[in-house]
């Protein structure tokens, strides 16, 4: 069987599926439980000044018949005594002494608060610490979480209290409520930060209750922007991941991807852009911790496949392949196939292309059914009738060359080539 084993600055576990700060994290019955089932570490709930939390707390967005596509809190750090965590984290380590142990910490915006939190962490035995610059609410109005994380200067600052303290490795997880994540990113690893890790929740209103017009969730009547995650930012973590993974600072330290990993061909695509662990949350609370099983095996079966020994092996493979919009080739052209024997008929692919997009397939009348083919002449290859056909690989995407030559657009340009789409 292929290797899972992560190796993330020296923190070993046998797999790279953690489980991210948040409920399932929160206690040690919970976190036994997981590593019973299998995850191969826990990254334990944020820990800090005790706080009260609010009753309803969660929400969704549900879609197309499928509950949860996107999940929304507004819960906040432990609201446990700092004590009781902090025994727990200890007993937990030494039933459990292969599995990675991280501890989140958002210590009050001052030296001495987090190098007192981080002492007493420590103490735990614990393997790593993770800053938390990320939650979008609550923590926010008291000068911690995101509004650290999106001010590089103030998060800069934090982490050099943090490195003054810490003998641990630190990773410092990023807020995804900015412009660009890189900024951030880059003055915490100039402060010292060993790691990185992103993305938190993204702030959100999930949806209204069209009968009291309160905002979900509803507390007593009234509501707040919470913490969007699940698989709907998976597209948006993978962009951010990318744009450190490229750059020349922030890819010199690993880092462990987090947003909407669902299945182990989402952790997958993290990884080959450049994550070296990765984190689940939302998918664990909907379908429990035993779905670590099929992350585990469907991770190796791929590896197996593809000849990977090692998770290192394909480790940010595909970073190379994200360019800029000039830099992509011009004369590279693809046509759609409609393969007739799988086509169902069902004109989905006419209908989006006629109203929508370039009138490139051709509609024939017929009895029993209806036939659709296409006008090569007319295609652009922009893939729709493909993304809305309801048949796997029934409308493919030829490769039409325009040239075997390689033209970028700023060498089209130069040249004065014809705009037209072929």
């Amino acid at each position: 069987m292929a290797d899972l084993t992560c190796n993330f600055l020296g923190i070993h576990s046998p797999n790279p599926f953690w489980l991210a700060s948040a409920p399932p994290t929160d206690k040690k019955y919970n976190v036994l439980r997981a590593f019973e089932a299998g995850w191969g570490g826990v990254v334990w709930k944020t820990l800090g000044t005790q706080v009260k939390n609010v009753s309803s707390r969660y929400s969704a967005v549900n879609y197309n018949g499928s509950k949860m596509m996107g999940f929304n809190n507004i819960e906040l750090i432990s609201d446990r005594p700092l004590e009781i965590n902090l025994r727990e984290i200890t007993e937990v380590i030494k039933e459990f002494p292969d599995r990675a142990m991280i501890v989140s910490l958002m210590a009050d915006n001052n030296r001495n608060a987090w190098h007192e939190l981080i002492k007493k962490v420590e103490d735990t035995g614990a393997h790593g610490l993770e800053l938390n610059f990320g939650c979008p609410h609550g923590m926010t109005e008291r000068g911690m979480g995101a509004a650290v994380g999106q001010d590089p200067g103030i998060a800069c600052m934090v982490v050099e209290w943090v490195m003054e303290a810490a003998t641990i490795p630190v990773i410092t997880k990023l807020t995804p409520n900015v412009h660009s994540v890189v900024p951030t990113g880059r003055s915490v690893v100039k402060a010292g930060s060993n790691a990185l890790s992103l993305i938190n929740t993204i702030q959100s209103v999930t949806g209204i209750d069209l009968d009291t017009f309160v905002p979900n969730p509803n507390v007593g009547g009234k509501s707040v922007f919470g913490g969007y995650c699940g698989p709907a930012v998976k597209p948006i973590a993978l962009k951010m991941l990318a744009t450190l993974s490229q750059d020349e600072v922030t890819n010199k330290v690993p880092i462990s991807g987090i947003g909407g990993i669902s299945t182990w061909k989402d952790a997958v695509e993290f990884m080959l852009l450049g994550a070296t662990s990765v984190q689940v949350c939302t998918a664990a609370m909907k379908y429990g911790f035993r779905i670590v099983e099929d992350l585990c095996e469907g991770m190796s079966n791929w590896m197996e496949e593809k000849g990977f020994k090692t998770i290192n092996d394909f480790i940010g493979r595909s970073v190379p392949a994200l360019t800029h919009w000039e830099d992509l080739d011009i004369n590279f052209h693809i046509v759609a196939n409609i393969r007739q024997e799988k086509c169902i008929h069902c004109g989905l692919c006419h209908i989006a292309c006629e109203d929508t997009s370039h009138q490139a397939i051709k509609l024939a009348y017929g009895d029993p059914y209806n036939t659709y083919t296409i006008i090569e002449e007319n295609c652009v290859g922009c893939n729709l009738c493909q993304l809305v056909c309801p048949v796997d690989n029934c409308i493919t995407m030829v490769e039409h060359r325009v040239s075997p030559e390689y033209v970028n657009w700023v060498e089209w340009q130069k040249r004065g080539l014809p705009l037209n789409d072929h």
